[in-house]
């Protein structure tokens, strides 16, 4: 039997959408070289620059944000070259395996996934390499398969005081619009995103941030491309996009860029990382008992717009999620290694106290229903904690 009342959809990605926003990607078709789309296309590039907080380029693709992971590395690198990944957990690896397909060479910075990379060894494979056979550095902004994040200043501090000339390439695709990113002000050489996390759109599109440096490294790049090639793009009125362009979702972006800079991009980190906390005070409490437990284990790590809970030995998290989705509740699965022992409950984009409070109570049923070891009350403590800093 279907599940009455709204859905709650508390999946890291991709993530609820607006009704504002649904409704402006209802548009009729319209031609996507005329002078009123090209009015609306200019004004969210210039948005979506914002919400980067750059002023260098940006391409975009229609595809997900893998899309945009390869059109990355096609466009900066030749056949051979070597590149260096910073272990997050199941995306950095699913990286680090896109590039090895292209012909890349793919050096790891091994981390363990519930601590995080140890920044001196990152310092110590930079002044290793005193040939720069590195080109770039691969760093996974935010970790959804951990709940994790790395600290950007801190890698591209670790680059300016070894001298070394690498690009700086970053996946914000989680965290753009939901935590802290600045791709100018920290010197970020690439930057990848997609429509489906923090700007609160369907799946359809994905960008690349680039800086003057990146386009350098362009010029010299002979990896194979064409739909996703940057030099073709710049040949386009809409210097991106080869071929047709997804006319539907900019309205949309739209819409979102509108209900983003309405409300402040301060005051929507403020709230991410209000309705984390909420969940992470939640996740210590039903620790007890020897329950649950937050799956990252720095705290100065943990991100705003996904928890990755560790389940108890013994207990299957693909069994909760089962329980939880016929209360019409939707968790994250563990992904790659993490599959079965970890569930995750993402809190990004568009999100309140009730829609978290929701997804919290329905967990906490499940975990009693399904015999899951668990200190009672972990809601409680969530609620205790929106009390106390309620603005």
């Amino acid at each position: 039997m279907t599940p009455r009342g709204r859905h709650f959809f508390a999946n890291p990605g991709p993530t609820n959408i607006p009704d504002s926003v649904l409704q402006a990607i209802a548009h009729h078709t319209v031609d996507f070289n005329g002078p009123d789309f090209l009015e609306i296309y200019d004004a969210c590039i210039a948005g979506l620059k914002r919400v980067l907080r750059t002023k260098q380029h940006l391409f975009m693709y229609t595809g997900s944000g893998h899309a945009a992971w390869e059109a990355t590395l096609a466009n900066l690198f030749s056949p051979g070259d070597r590149i260096l990944v910073i272990e997050t957990g199941h995306f950095s690896e699913s990286w680090g395996s896109m590039a090895r397909d292209l012909g890349l060479q793919v050096q790891s910075l091994p981390a363990d996934w519930r601590r995080g990379v140890d920044y001196g060894a990152l310092s110590a494979a930079l002044a290793d390499d005193r040939a720069h056979a590195i080109k770039a550095i691969g760093a996974v902004h935010n970790e959804t398969s951990t709940g994790m994040t790395l600290d950007l200043p801190r890698i591209r501090a670790a680059l300016d005081a070894a001298g070394h000339p690498a690009l700086l390439m970053a996946d914000t695709i989680s965290s753009l619009g939901s935590i802290d990113f600045r791709m100018d002000e920290w010197g970020v050489d690439a930057a990848v995103g997609g429509s489906q996390k923090g700007l609160m759109l369907p799946v359809g599109f994905s960008f690349t941030g680039v800086s003057e440096k990146a386009m350098a490294a362009h010029a010299k790049s002979t990896l194979p491309k064409h739909y996703f090639g940057w030099t073709q793009m710049l040949a386009r009125r809409h210097r991106s996009f080869i071929g047709t362009v997804p006319i539907a979702l900019f309205y949309g972006l739209r819409e979102s860029l509108r209900l983003i800079e309405e409300e402040g991009l301060e005051n929507i980190l403020a709230r991410h990382h209000r309705l984390a906390e909420a969940v992470r005070r939640c996740v210590r409490h039903w620790s007890g008992n020897n329950g649950p437990q937050l799956f990252g284990l720095a705290p100065e790590r943990l991100s705003d717009s996904v928890t990755s809970i560790l389940m108890p030995e013994g207990h299957d998290a693909e069994s909760l999620r089962r329980r939880v989705a016929t209360m019409n509740v939707a968790l994250g699965g563990g992904l790659g290694r993490l599959g079965g022992k970890v569930f995750r409950i993402g809190h990004l984009g568009d999100l309140n106290e009730p829609m978290v409070l929701g997804t919290l109570g329905a967990t906490e049923i499940g975990l009693k229903l399904e015999g899951i070891p668990h200190a009672a009350g972990g809601v409680d403590a969530a609620m205790a904690y929106l009390a106390e800093t309620a603005p």
